[in-house]
């Protein structure tokens, strides 16, 4: 059975769906009904699942967590997060894009040629994320570095943008999934919308 958490925390809604340990679906938002609701999308049609109000151990370090990486704080963790149920090039995707570090965006394409496939199955998979902001998909931007789409709406990527600047000043190259990612500090983006 999944078991369904939510919780406020300074005026935002947090959510996180588990099972044995692992994380099914986590999510953020303005609201509880926004989020639950971005939560159900996200977690298998034919598993049982049950709303909890009060988090369990578990449940409320992973809340915890969502919040500072939320707030743009550098977060040393491994999540245990249920991948498995993804298709195989999902998870490619998902496992780069959660290798991108704090204060860095990558490009659609540019995750696209550390993993294969095309810029637009990129997006596709961070349109659908399951695991925000777990799995930054808000790294993720346009090759002229422009937001691009994102769920929660560009205001909302923006400002997580914002609160990951760390005032570097250089690409680099990561490996990412088996393959080598290239990543741009967040300013080049910061930089783009003045």
């Amino acid at each position: 059975m999944i078991e369904i958490y939510s919780q406020n925390i300074e005026g935002v809604w947090f959510s996180v769906a588990c099972a044995q340990h692992q994380i099914v679906a986590s999510s953020f938002g303005a609201s509880q009904q926004v989020i639950l609701s971005n939560i159900l999308r996200s977690t298998p049609f034919n598993v049982p699942f049950q709303v909890f109000h009060e988090p369990s151990a578990f449940a409320k370090n992973i809340l915890a967590s969502l919040k500072s990486i939320y707030d743009g704080k550098n977060v040393n963790a491994s999540f245990p997060l249920a991948l498995t149920r993804l298709p195989v090039y999902t998870q490619k995707v998902l496992k780069a894009t959660a290798e991108i570090p704090l204060g860095y965006v990558a490009s659609y394409g540019s995750v696209a040629r550390a993993v294969g496939g095309g810029p637009r199955a990129v997006g596709n998979i961070m349109a659908a994320n399951p695991f925000a902001p777990i799995v930054p998909c808000h790294r993720v931007v346009k090759s002229d570095f422009t937001l691009g789409g994102y769920g929660g709406g560009l205001k909302v990527k923006l400002e997580l943008l914002r609160r990951e600047k760390r005032g570097f000043s250089t690409l680099k190259e990561i490996e990412a999934n088996g393959g080598r990612l290239q990543v741009f500090p967040v300013e080049y983006v910061l930089r783009n919308l003045v």
